[in-house]
C-alpha cells in the first residue's frame, strides 16, 4: 500500500463594504489568556486533549504588531476557529498575513478596513511572531498557509466540508486538489477554477457568483497574490456567500509541485524567504527587497516610540 504524502513533503478594485459577520471584540487588556477551543476534533492535534483556558464566547484575543490585530492563536487554534466559522454558516473571511502584507498595510490606506473586518488575521511570518515577543501579548507561534491549507483538509475531510480551489496558473488549482485528495480521499472538491488575470465582466461574473454558490463549498481557498486576493474575498464574500474564504498566497504552487518550498532548516530558522528569493530572483528579489526596507523601518519607529515612553527625546 503506498504511503500518504505527509504536510513536509510537498515540495482590482478598491473593494465596497459588505455585510460579511463584523469580527467578534477583541480582547487586549488580559495578558497570558489564549483562545482555544474546547476539544479538537482533528485526531493529529497536539492540544486535542488539553485542560486549557477559554474566552468568553465571541471574544478575539489580540495583538497589534505594526497596526495589525494578530489573533493569538496555534496552527490548531486556528484550525479550530475555522471550524467554528464554517459551522456558523455566515460569510466571513481570514487573512494570513506575512511581512509583505504588514508592507502593504502600511502603504495602501485601502486595506486597513478589510484588515478590520476580517473574523481573524494569523501571522504568517516570523518577523511578526518575533516582534510580538517585545510585548505582554506575545504570538504562540508562527500559522503558515501553506501548512494551514493542508490541516484545514484534513478537517474538512473529517466533517464533510466542501471546498473550492480559485485562482493560480491554469492547472496548478486541479493539481494541487489532486495532491490533498490523494493525501485525505474523504475530501470533498467543489470546484477548481483559475479565472483570468483582467477584470471579470458583468455576466462573467455573475457566472462565477453562481458557479460558486451552487457547488454549495463550505472553505474557499483564494490564489489570487496579495493584496488581489484580500481585496478580492472582502469585496465578494457576501455575495458567493461561502461561509469561510481564506487568500493563501503560493499554496497552490506548493502543492501542486510547480514551485518547492524551503528546506525544513531554513523554516526553523525564520529564512524561509531566502530559499524562495534565491528560487525566482527576477521576481522575488525586489519585494524582498521591499520587505526588507519596511521591516528596517518599523523597526526604527519602534524604537523611537520606545524611546519616547522612557521620557527621552531623539533626534530623527
Amino acid at each position: 500500500m503506498s504511503s500518504v504524502p505527509s504536510v513536509d513533503s510537498y515540495s482590482s478594485t478598491t473593494p465596497q463594504s459588505v455585510p460579511v459577520v463584523p469580527p467578534s471584540s477583541r480582547l487586549e487588556t488580559q495578558p497570558g489568556v489564549d483562545r482555544r477551543s474546547q476539544s479538537s476534533m482533528d485526531p493529529h492535534s497536539p492540544n486535542s486533549t488539553a485542560n486549557v483556558s477559554t474566552l468568553p464566547p465571541g471574544v478575539r484575543d489580540t495583538v497589534d504588531v505594526w497596526d495589525i490585530p494578530f489573533d493569538r492563536l496555534d496552527m490548531w487554534q486556528s484550525v479550530d476557529a475555522i471550524d467554528e466559522m464554517i459551522a456558523a454558516r455566515a460569510p466571513q473571511y481570514v487573512i494570513t498575513a506575512n511581512l509583505n502584507y504588514c508592507m502593504l498595510h502600511h502603504k495602501m490606506p485601502e486595506l486597513r478596513p478589510i484588515t478590520q473586518r476580517a473574523a481573524m488575521v494569523l501571522a504568517d511570518g516570523h518577523p511578526i511572531v518575533a516582534r510580538s515577543k517585545f510585548t505582554d501579548r506575545p504570538l504562540p507561534e508562527r500559522v503558515a498557509g501553506s501548512e494551514l491549507i493542508v490541516h484545514l483538509c484534513s478537517r474538512a475531510s473529517l466533517r464533510g466540508y466542501r471546498v473550492y480551489f480559485l485562482g493560480g496558473e491554469p492547472g496548478v488549482a486541479e493539481k494541487a486538489s489532486a495532491r490533498l485528495k490523494a493525501m485525505y480521499p474523504g475530501l470533498q472538491i467543489a470546484g477548481c477554477e483559475s479565472p483570468p488575470y483582467r477584470t471579470l465582466s458583468e455576466a462573467e461574473q455573475a457566472e462565477q457568483y453562481a458557479r460558486i454558490r451552487d457547488s454549495k463549498t463550505d472553505l474557499l481557498f483564494v490564489a489570487f497574490g496579495q493584496p488581489k486576493g484580500e481585496k478580492w474575498i472582502a469585496e465578494h464574500a457576501a455575495k458567493i456567500g461561502v461561509p469561510v474564504s481564506i487568500q493563501l498566497g503560493a499554496s497552490f504552487d506548493f502543492l501542486a509541485g510547480t514551485a518547492k518550498r524551503a528546506p525544513k532548516l531554513f523554516q526553523s530558522v525564520g529564512m524561509e524567504w531566502a530559499y524562495r528569493m534565491m528560487s525566482d530572483p527576477r521576481r522575488l528579489v525586489p519585494r524582498y527587497a521591499s520587505n526588507i526596507g519596511y521591516l528596517c523601518s518599523a523597526l526604527m519607529t519602534d524604537w523611537k516610540n520606545q524611546v519616547k515612553r522612557w521620557g527621552m527625546d531623539m533626534q530623527s
